[in-house]
């Protein structure tokens, strides 16, 4: 009523200008209520940061617990196996398990040693490994790391078992010199690739520098005649021992491995003599089938 008033005493071209003013002239509490949405969203996003930040904390505690948890399930198991294999290999060492006394060693006339070649350095372990196999009564090894490591301590190995090395560089053994004589083989990887491109150069002479001459399909019977050829002629060992950090052959010749049992000992610095006789005793007692 007030306004009314005041504008029927303005004069008509100010009355115009009060119409227009009051036509643009904002809400106060439209105004009002669009600041307090924005304030509310605000709010919500800031909330819902702090619920995420939460949760990713919460989350990531949650992990670590799992994984030392996890952790430390597999160093008790670890633990606990490695307590289970030295009380069963001092059982066996010192005879209270009649199972492994007497071994069919006519089933283990090749035993093949692999050695992971930075613990083929330590000759003292493998010249201690040798003694337990010639107590044990094994006769003929192949000695096997990558790197030749073994190959190069050849001269050691000739001196304590009593060997003597042959034109070919094998080593056999001189029954004057030690009662625990045994024959070595030395193998390492470059060995194998010199066999294999000496064979296949073979083979790629025999068949292909002629035009005329039939062009086969090469099989393993192709390789391991061309390889006899060659004078390759060492068997194949009937048990493989791996020492190394890692379950596999570690390069040895594919070739010669094709009916071989292999058994993962573990790592050679904590090699266990009782172990080696079950190791042993199991081949004896496993009955291979060979196919056609």
């Amino acid at each position: 009523m007030i306004i009314d008033q005041f504008t029927s005493s303005l004069p008509l071209s100010q009355l115009k200008l009060f119409h227009q003013f009051q036509s643009h002239r904002p809400e106060i509490g439209s105004s009002n209520l669009s600041y307090q949405k924005q304030d509310s969203a605000m709010d919500l996003i800031a909330e819902t940061q702090k619920v995420s930040r939460r949760t990713s904390q919460s989350a990531n505690i949650v992990l670590f617990l799992l994984w030392n948890v996890l952790h430390l399930i597999l160093r008790v198991i670890y633990i606990v196996r490695e307590i289970f294999l030295d009380i069963e290999n001092y059982l066996i060492t010192n005879g209270y398990v009649k199972t492994y006394t007497n071994l069919n060693l006519d089933r283990v006339k090749y035993l093949g040693i692999v050695v992971e070649s930075d613990e083929a350095r330590d000759t003292s372990k493998v010249v201690e490994l040798l003694e337990w196999l010639a107590a044990i009564g094994v006769k003929k090894v192949c000695l096997y790391d990558r790197e030749g490591v073994l190959k190069k301590s050849k001269e050691v190995f000739m001196k304590r078992f009593g060997s003597t090395e042959t034109p070919n560089g094998d080593l056999v053994s001189d029954p004057l010199l030690s009662e625990k004589r045994m024959d070595f083989e030395f193998v390492s990887i470059s060995d194998g690739k010199e066999a294999v491109a000496r064979a296949a150069n073979l083979l790629f002479k025999k068949y292909y520098v002629d035009d005329d001459s039939e062009k086969p399909f090469f099989t393993e019977t192709h390789l391991t005649e061309a390889l006899k050829t060659l004078g390759y002629v060492e068997p194949d060992p009937d048990l493989l021992l791996l020492y190394g950090p890692v379950r596999c052959h570690l390069g040895f010749p594919a070739w010669r491995i094709r009916y071989t049992e292999m058994v993962h000992m573990g790592s050679l610095k904590h090699k266990k003599y009782g172990l080696i006789l079950k190791a042993i005793h199991r081949f004896t007692k496993v009955k291979q089938n060979y196919g056609s």
